[in-house]
């Protein structure tokens, strides 16, 4: 398996790609080149997961009409609550969802894809709760940091690859 090491990306001047746009070919006498670098590179999404998402959107096109979210709307609580349902399975150890036969990672996926779109669109009821005061998190996780400290040498975790590789699954 391959290591990386980002930083040997970086050159002096800080910028971490220099070195691939260098390794990539060029056409020094191609103006769009120089054009075309500037602009949001749709190379940089994995095409297989891209093409999941689109069984996922397919299937909420064939069951709720395509793009129905454009014309009425979403509500942020429903595709939120659909998407945490949709990871909790996929942590909990299914990771096929059993009515769609897609990966439940996909379909969280597919969720976030029609409520970004919403809100993009100014289409979305935003029905979240009252904001939590900013840092909230940051007490907690100085408790964390105090735990871990304590107990320096933790128990082992039980994992999934640990009963897979026992035979347990």
């Amino acid at each position: 398996m391959a290591k990386w090491d980002h930083d040997d990306l970086r050159d002096k001047s800080g910028d971490r790609f220099d070195e691939m746009r260098r390794a990539e070919p060029s056409k020094l006498t191609n103006p769009k080149d120089a054009v075309g670098m500037k602009k949001v590179g749709l190379s940089v999404l994995p095409i297989r997961v891209m093409y999941e998402v689109a069984l996922g959107m397919l299937e909420g096109a064939l069951k709720y009409g395509r793009h129905n979210y454009r014309v009425i709307g979403v509500r942020a609580s429903v595709y939120y609550d659909a998407t945490k349902r949709h990871l909790d399975d996929w942590w909990e150890g299914e990771d096929i969802d059993p009515a769609s036969q897609l990966n439940h990672v996909t379909k969280a996926i597919s969720s976030l894809t029609v409520l970004r779109d919403a809100m993009i669109r100014g289409n979305w009821v935003d029905d979240r709760p009252p904001r939590s005061e900013p840092g909230w998190i940051d007490g907690l996780n100085a408790k964390a940091a105090a735990l871990i400290e304590k107990y320096p040498n933790p128990v082992p975790a039980y994992v999934q690859s640990v009963a897979v590789s026992r035979g347990e699954e």
